[in-house]
């Protein structure tokens, strides 16, 4: 385990398990902790199911939508069902170039101007970093999963998973501003019950920050905005 890494993890008691009615479903709630920031909201827990304990139903895809605006992806972490699509539109009075090519779904939406929208299917399971071609400062990620049992922290840190069917399943986090290695350190079985139904507490350590230098589509610095220029736009 990474030493970089510090945290507590309440195991749900597998004899517990054996006692609850067939079907029952429980929210499965924890905490997030993060060693440099008052704030832990934005952090993704999911389960997905080990074995044959329950079935999951295929998920029924949907549509979500990434506001562009001000120079700003809304909201900033979106999670949704495999094989759901998201619209990106822009209503900056300058153009967009949105970008993922380095995690999950891979796509380049290309140069499209105000008041258009653009439109992507994510297909396969996996974490997408989603970036704009023109401005290095705008960032969202999108988590398409295959299990529909997922929460998002809150900005104290709390985390609740509704209508979780009791068994056993593995438990994955994840964090923007955590290394992908020591998120892999934390994955756990863990077995849902009537009875114990908590993970604990999950204490990251923050490593990787927003404002870290970026790249564009192209591995290159980013240009420096031309004054007045329709497509950039320098305003702040």
């Amino acid at each position: 385990m990474s030493a970089l890494l510090k945290w507590w993890f309440v195991p749900i008691g597998l004899y517990a398990l054996l006692a609850a009615p067939p079907g029952q479903q429980v929210p499965v709630n924890g905490r997030i902790q993060l060693n440099d920031s008052t704030d832990a909201s934005g952090a993704v827990v999911w389960l997905t199911p080990l074995g044959d304990s329950h079935i999951v139903e295929p998920q029924r895809a949907h549509r979500a939508r990434l506001l562009q605006k001000n120079k700003t992806f809304t909201p900033h972490v979106v999670v949704m069902p495999v094989g759901s699509a998201i619209e990106f539109p822009n209503q900056d009075p300058f153009f967009h170039n949105v970008f993922s090519l380095f995690e999950g779904k891979r796509f380049d939406l290309g140069l499209y101007e105000a008041g258009t929208t653009r439109t992507v299917v994510f297909d396969r399971p996996g974490i997408s970093y989603i970036f704009c071609n023109i401005h290095p400062d705008m960032s969202a990620v999108v988590i398409a999963l295959n299990t529909p049992y997922y929460g998002i922290s809150a900005p104290d840190g709390s985390v609740v998973i509704p209508g979780v069917p009791v068994g056993p399943y593995e438990m994955r986090a994840w964090h923007e501003r955590v290394l992908p290695e020591t998120l892999n350190d934390i994955t756990q079985r863990i077995v849902v019950s009537d009875a114990y139904h908590t993970f604990g507490v999950l204490r990251l350590t923050e490593q990787r920050g927003f404002s870290q230098a970026r790249k564009n589509k192209y591995g290159k610095d980013y240009d420096t905005p031309s004054s007045g220029s329709p497509l950039y736009d320098s305003r702040p």
